[in-house]
């Protein structure tokens, strides 16, 4: 069910008029703003970061095992699942593997920034894509999955955004979200990300609880790499002050390879049941009752 931001009634769809009350979601670059005033600046990222990350997702270890581990939990989990909506969907890159592995799907993608939303479109054609506030979502037992990958720590209202995300899930639904972990990681790449916080260890399955949620499953990952991740954040800290914030993409294609090695072997343990107890980011798997 779809409900109108104004009054309250029940829309037919998301691009319908309210009945009720008249209102309407106006388009932006043609496409649905749910959050006009925000579209192109809402804060929590650098809005113009979308196009360097589109051209690095695809290459970069981190990205690539991530999609990995996130579709094997999907596979584990959720493999019936019929309706996917990504919140913080950026250029798409999580959406195209997911509809790709799941075609007969129907594929949703939310971002606050509108130039993100045209380098999903790009990736996924066949999406309906949206611009949104996570705080304000119009939904009700609309999704069985939804998705935040990286999304959350961007927003100071967390668990505001978890009871939305309660309410727009159907019955059974689940909510995969994946955050970075321990403050004690905290350095100039979480600012120059605008990130509100690095979750601690079961703080974001408390919140999740708050909101309604049971824990299916968490572990953290990045773990062997944790170390390194690390030190070179304590190294980069007088470097980053004169960079962008995306210093961390920019390693070599031999080093990259390297890593993508040894979080494989990571991915190994988790996908065996294995919950890693450290690590620079969590991902946890939240059912609706």
């Amino acid at each position: 069910m779809i409900v109108c931001s104004t009054c309250g009634g029940t829309l037919e769809s998301i691009d319908k008029k309210c009945s009720a009350c008249g209102h309407e979601v106006v388009r932006i670059d043609g496409i649905l703003a749910l959050a006009p005033e925000l579209a192109h600046g809402g804060g929590g990222f650098e809005a113009d970061a979308f196009a360097r990350l589109y051209e690095q997702e695809s290459k970069h270890f981190w990205f690539r095992v991530r999609n990995d581990l996130l579709l094997n939990i999907i596979r584990r989990y959720k493999p019936d699942v019929r309706s996917f909506f990504e919140i913080g969907c950026g250029t798409g890159y999580v959406m195209h593997a997911i509809a790709q592995e799941f075609p007969e799907s129907q594929i949703s993608g939310g971002e606050v920034f509108v130039n993100g939303l045209s380098f999903a479109g790009l990736r996924v054609p066949r999406a309906t894509l949206m611009q949104i506030d996570a705080r304000k979502l119009p939904f009700v037992e609309e999704y069985d999955l939804i998705g935040m990958f990286d999304v959350l720590e961007h927003i100071p209202e967390d668990e505001q955004v978890l009871e939305n995300v309660y309410r727009a899930l159907k019955p059974g639904g689940m909510l995969l979200c994946s955050v970075p972990q321990h403050m004690w990681m905290w350095s100039d790449v979480d600012t120059f990300s605008h990130h509100a916080r690095r979750y601690e260890r079961g703080e974001l399955e408390r919140k999740g609880k708050k909101a309604g949620f049971e824990v299916a499953r968490s572990t953290s990952f990045m773990s062997f790499l944790l170390p390194i991740m690390y030190v070179s954040r304590l190294q980069q800290r007088s470097r980053m002050k004169r960079a962008d914030g995306m210093g961390e993409y920019n390693i070599s294609p031999l080093v990259n390879s390297f890593f993508e090695a040894i979080c494989r072997l990571e991915l190994l343990c988790i996908n065996a049941g294995i919950s890693l107890p450290f690590g620079g980011s969590r991902i946890v798997l939240l059912q609706k009752n």
